[in-house]
C-alpha cells in the first residue's frame, strides 16, 4: 500500500490511520474497475443544480 510506517503513536490512532489507508486503497480499486462516473451514480450522489 505504500505505507512503511504509521504517523500516529497510540493503537487507537494507528487503527484509524490503517482504516483510512484501506479505504483509500479500496476506493482506488473501485474507480479503476468501474470508473468514477459509475461510482458516483452507484453511490447516488446527485448535485442540486
Amino acid at each position: 500500500m505504500g505505507a512503511t510506517h504509521f504517523l500516529m503513536k497510540t493503537l487507537a490512532h494507528v487503527r484509524t490511520e490503517m482504516s483510512l489507508h484501506v479505504l483509500a486503497y479500496n476506493l482506488k480499486r473501485v474507480i479503476n474497475i468501474i470508473g468514477l462516473k459509475a461510482l458516483i451514480e452507484g453511490i447516488g450522489f446527485v448535485s442540486s443544480q
